[in-house]
């Protein structure tokens, strides 16, 4: 014990080992271990599906600072495996504030672990790309032990694990979308409401007979976690989605499965791109939008087949493919999340590009 608090300790596959303090529910637990450059959104964050499976380390050190607001989730619970940070603050100073975030890790049964030099550990993962972790509390085991627990870390099927598992319908408006949800953001059905959708969201494995039974007028594919080739069925069924000639927008995981459909790869980033200030490039108009990321796979660009589509967007950081745009003229893809929440607006205006595919309005 450190005064009160629970010690900690964060021992990568490599056999690194970090030692903190504990918050949140202290339990042992494997995960991916990740990192995050936003100064603030952890509640989006922490509740934000395509987390699944992972330990999330906040570059930025105090978090905290102005509690949880249940009205900024992103889902209905948090979805990650721990929460690592530098410096936990002991106040919520917000009139919004819900709940204070040790509380709400407690009430959720989410590991965190607070006092570690994340900077540091950023660095590693900067260094060393993205790692197996085991976080344990109080007690001592060999560091051999526990990086063997730390590499036998399957994530598993996170999509399967986040998705909902029946249909359910949202706002009432005249232009009709189908949401295959891998794992989707609340921001994303907030974004198609309030420029007049009904949005029916399907469960990651719902058939396009399924879909095509709405008579939407365009699909939207969500964000989500894990390897897209992980999706079979999914790309499975979206290779028929294309084919229909019905509006498509996808959105992270939903951009890597179309791609995947069309006869692109995917491939792991070293470290991925997590945080609320990456700059895209939008080759059409020559111009740099700074947009919200989360996710640690994109289309390799050597894949992508120009007679079946051309890139849209790419990262000023790495070069990498940030969206595509299909010649079909019906399906267009961001990497990015244009819903940006919590990050950036500058790219909501593709909502308004899918409206007038599907023949609606816009805002």
């Amino acid at each position: 014990m450190v005064g009160d608090k629970m010690e900690a300790l964060l021992t990568l596959e490599n056999g690194m080992a970090f030692k903190g303090t504990g918050f949140g529910d202290e339990h042992d637990t494997a995960c991916e271990v990740v990192f995050n450059s936003a100064m603030c959104g952890y509640t989006e964050l922490l509740t934000d599906p395509s987390y699944a499976g992972q330990g999330v380390v906040m570059a930025y050190p105090l978090i905290g600072n102005y509690g949880i607001c249940y009205d900024d989730a992103e889902s209905v619970r948090p979805w990650l495996s721990a929460f690592i940070v530098h410096s936990l603050s002991d106040a919520a100073s917000n009139f919004r504030a819900d709940v204070d975030l040790d509380t709400f890790l407690k009430d959720n049964l989410i590991p965190g672990m607070q006092g570690i030099d994340t900077r540091a550990l950023t660095k590693v993962l900067r260094e060393k790309g993205t790692m197996r972790g085991v976080i344990t509390y109080g007690h001592c085991e060999s560091t051999d032990g526990l990086k063997e627990k730390a590499a036998a870390y399957d994530i598993g099927s996170p999509v399967e694990r986040v998705s909902c598992k029946g249909t359910s319908v949202y706002g009432d408006g005249c232009v009709k979308v189908a949401l295959m949800d891998y794992g989707v953001k609340n921001n994303i059905m907030r974004s198609l409401v309030k420029r007049g959708c009904t949005v029916k969201r399907f469960p990651y494995d719902a058939s396009f007979d399924e879909v095509r039974s709405f008579s939407p007028d365009g699909i939207m594919l969500s964000n989500g976690p894990g390897d897209p080739k992980d999706c079979v069925k999914s790309i499975k069924e979206l290779k028929r989605m294309y084919a229909s000639g019905i509006p498509v927008f996808a959105i992270c995981l939903g951009h890597q499965l179309m791609a995947l459909a069309n006869g692109c790869d995917t491939y792991k980033l070293k470290y991925g791109h997590r945080g609320i200030n990456h700059p895209v490039k939008s080759l059409a108009e020559n111009r740099v939008y700074i947009t919200s990321q989360n996710h640690g796979y994109v289309v390799d660009g050597k894949t992508v087949d120009p007679s079946v589509a051309q890139v849209s967007f790419i990262s000023m950081n790495d070069g990498s493919i940030e969206g595509l745009r299909y010649k079909n003229g019906r399906v267009f893809s961001t990497q990015f999340h244009p819903e940006a929440s919590p990050g950036p607006l500058d790219t909501g205006f593709l909502f308004d590009k899918f409206m007038d595919l599907m023949g609606g309005g816009r805002i």
